[in-house]
């Protein structure tokens, strides 16, 4: 599949079900200048929690977890304010 994107989503990868959601919110967060969905991985255990959360922050903005049920996607935000985001994110989705 050919790298390109869509609005900030850098199509690149496949989402997991249920992400288009989840990163049209975040897109519209004006603190967001890019999306990259990374990897997906299932977890070992139970259910755990279904959401979007903040994991750490990194060189060009922050690492956040999709999880939906035992499936988790890693998805990068690109963003030139980190603390900026980091509020606006908590707003939108209450949880860190």
């Amino acid at each position: 599949m050919p790298k390109y994107r869509k609005g900030k989503i850098k199509v690149e990868h496949h989402t997991i079900e249920g992400a288009e959601k989840y990163l049209s919110r975040l897109e519209k967060l004006t603190s967001v200048k890019g999306i990259i969905p990374g990897r997906i991985f299932r977890k070992q255990g139970g259910k755990g929690q279904k959401g979007l959360f903040l994991k750490y922050e990194t060189p060009s903005g922050w690492k956040l977890l999709l999880k939906s049920g035992k499936t988790v996607q890693e998805i990068f935000v690109i963003t030139d304010d980190r603390e900026l985001f980091k509020g606006e994110f908590l707003k939108e989705f209450g949880k860190g």
